[in-house]
């Protein structure tokens, strides 16, 4: 069972260091004295009143844009309101520079109380049951009678994408189906899990550090099931083929019955195939056997359907327009209120500008990504739901690392769950890349991989809930980074981390600092049943201070893999390290420890400092013989749990006030302020 905190506590200012400061504005945003109305019974040549709403969103931003050629825009702004309903769109809304707000924004939001739903989907109609005999022959007898078609070519839906993606590959943008609101699941085989590869059949074999594997994609399998597929043309396989975190969709070539063989179509797995490694077949006409399952006939563009419910009860939407909002270089632009759903890529991508703000959304039922923010200054998602997503959460990315310029986007205050659903790793809850980006007040959880991934620089992750991630692969970390001993300056402070343990048990880490990343702080998080809590993976002058770990088998790793890593060093680190002016009067200052670094044993691990932290109701473990002379480690605690939590029942974590740690400097954690806070929209959202 899961423990959560999810407190709700009001908005502060957050201040990091001297180079990061960052107040939002208030959520609560008051409507313009000029304002513009869209409804479903608009139409866009009205006025754009409340009498005469517009019907698109595109109508009231020209019209906005002929204000400003007029020269009769407001200096308070402009508001859109948007009335309940629902607004299929039939092209991506396009924002840019000349749609920019100034000092005050541009708001387009739904109504107060209103449910506004932007559709990039297309409801299907026209179903009949499926007659076709030679169809029928293919289904499991649980299925017969059970199954419904419709003609997406029909219905102008020619271009379904492709069934792949996966680790290093991008994602061929397929077509995804829901029904009342809900996703479906692509016909597949087994219905949940994963079945094990017997053995390995190529003949490129291989082995990396006792690994045994082979770069053909050639495998023999058990049982016969394969054999209810020879009749099929598209079948796919999604596995996690060699590594377990290295995921991969890949399609049948040829099946081999009587040797009971599959041979995979190439390009084939970048890592190869090793025996005991996991996968599903997929996309599989003979496999529609539960309702929910449905499966695209993509030559005769034909959707088979088994529906959880009567037809008459739902709606059956297929994803269709790649993206629901693109803005482009433009600044000061508020999207407030709306659920977005159906696009088969990124809902929403912000390129540029400054100050743009999703607030208060929900993003549901995407393809890609919810929100991608790149380049440009101080934009913001907060207050969102975001859950049933293909790919990740939210990606934050900008700044300049050569000088060290922060960006200061931010997702805060969002609720995340239920995302990497098909590409399944390195898609987390939250990405953060560039420089000073800032993570806090997210509640985080079910995902098969990771929560918060970083790259760059000086990026602050705080007063975060995350549990139930890295469900479905193994060497990964709920908080993540890796290779790079350039990119510093990150604090991961306050952050409750709890119920993390891998695909089958097998282990996974709370903060992952892996292959010599470096420079990173560890503060005052609660690490719960996680099974590593923290990780230094041979990195550098990293700081593990002032935490709590309970129930984790492994609070502390450190190791020394640079003294083995030869290559590594020699190419990728040095090659990072050299694309960095490290050694600038700017680095020196921010990262004096970077300057020295090569000629200093890059190899060893030095610098990094373990101190002052609880460990309740464990022992110390995980600290490698060989990297303990290089660690300051000073002032941690044994304790037990009963004797040191106020409360270990409910799990409120806060120490007795004469606990021993108090004397060694120990500082209390604010419990209290971790996870979501509330809002207008907060306050009556569930919190699972």
């Amino acid at each position: 069972m899961t423990k959560s905190l999810c407190f709700k506590v009001g908005r502060f200012l957050i201040l990091f260091g001297a180079i990061f400061t960052l107040g939002a504005m208030p959520l609560i945003i008051k409507a313009h004295e000029l304002s513009f109305y869209i409804s479903p019974d608009g139409n866009d040549v009205w006025s754009g009143s409340v009498e005469q709403p517009f019907a698109t969103l595109e109508r009231a931003r020209d019209q906005i844009r002929n204000l400003k050629k007029q020269g009769k825009m407001p200096s308070d702004g402009v508001t859109i309101e948007v009335a309940q309903g629902v607004y299929q769109l039939s092209q991506t809304f396009e924002l840019t520079e000349e749609d920019s707000g100034s000092v005050i924004p541009i708001i387009y939001q739904a109504q107060a109380n209103a449910e506004v739903r932007l559709l990039g989907g297309k409801v299907l109609g026209d179903f009949s049951r499926v007659r076709n005999r030679d169809i029928l022959r293919r289904l499991d007898k649980k299925a017969q009678g059970k199954i419904w078609q419709t003609n997406l070519a029909a219905q102008g839906i020619t271009e379904y994408g492709e069934p792949s993606g996966g680790f290093g590959k991008p994602s061929g943008a397929f077509v995804q189906l829901f029904f009342n609101d809900k996703p479906m699941k692509l016909a597949r085989w087994p219905n949940e899990g994963f079945v094990n590869i017997v053995d390995t059949a190529g003949n490129e074999p291989f082995e990396i550090r006792g690994n045994k594997g082979n770069k053909v994609g050639k495998f023999v399998y058990q049982g016969d099931r394969p054999q209810r597929w020879i009749a099929e043309k598209d079948v796919w396989l999604h596995g996690y083929w060699f590594w377990d975190w290295a995921d991969q969709r890949l399609k049948v070539d040829i099946i081999d019955t009587e040797n009971r063989v599959i041979s995979l179509a190439s390009p084939h797995h970048y890592y190869g195939y090793r025996q005991g490694q996991w996968y599903y077949a997929f996309n599989v006409l003979a496999e529609l056997d539960e309702p929910g399952e449905w499966y695209v006939d993509r030559e005769k563009g034909i959707l088979y359907f088994w529906p959880p419910a009567p037809l008459e009860e739902g709606k059956v939407m297929l994803s269709a327009l790649p993206t629901l909002v693109n803005m482009k270089n433009a600044s000061n632009v508020v999207l407030r209120g709306f659920i977005f759903e159906g696009a088969r890529k990124t809902a929403i991508v912000i390129n540029g500008g400054r100050d743009n703000r999703i607030v208060e959304c929900t993003i549901r039922n995407i393809g890609g990504w919810a929100v991608q923010i790149s380049g440009g200054k101080e934009h913001g998602v907060e207050g969102c739901d975001i859950y049933h997503i293909g790919d990740g959460g939210i990606s934050l990315s900008g700044g300049d690392r050569k000088t060290l310029t922060p960006a200061q986007h931010y997702a805060e205050n969002n609720y995340i769950h239920t995302f990497g659903k098909w590409n399944r790793v390195y898609r987390p809850a939250i990405s953060l890349g560039g420089v000073g980006q800032y993570a806090a007040h997210n509640f985080i959880h079910n995902a098969p991989h990771q929560a918060i991934f970083f790259t760059g620089n000086d990026h602050l992750i705080e007063f975060n809930e995350i549990h139930d991630v890295c469900n479905e692969s193994n060497d990964v970390g709920a908080i993540y980074a890796g290779r790079d001993w350039t990119m510093r300056g990150t604090m991961i402070r306050h952050n409750y981390i709890h119920d993390i343990n891998g695909y089958q048990g097998k282990g996974c880490v709370g903060v992952y600092l892996d292959d010599m990343f470096s420079g990173t702080s560890v503060y005052g998080n609660i690490f719960y049943n996680v099974a590593r809590a923290t990780f230094i993976g041979g990195g550098r002058d990293n700081i593990i201070e002032n935490n709590i770990f309970i129930k984790s088998p492994i609070p502390i790793h450190i190791d020394a893999r640079g003294m083995r890593a030869t290559k590594m060093i020699n190419t990728t680190m040095k090659n990072t390290l050299q694309a960095m002016p490290f050694l600038s009067e700017l680095w020196r200052s921010r990262y004096p420890e970077l300057a020295d670094i090569w000629r200093d044993q890059p190899e060893i691990p030095k610098g990094n400092v373990v101190v002052r932290n609880v460990i309740v109701g464990e022992s110390w473990k995980g600290i490698q013989e060989s990297a303990s002379p290089y660690i300051l480690l000073e002032n941690n605690l044994l304790v037990d749990g009963v004797l040191s939590l106020k409360d270990s029942d409910i799990l409120d974590f806060q120490l007795l006030e004469n606990s021993l740690t108090y004397p060694l400097g120990f500082k209390p954690i604010p419990v209290e302020k971790i996870g979501l806070f509330e809002s207008e929209i907060r306050a009556s959202w569930p919190v699972e």
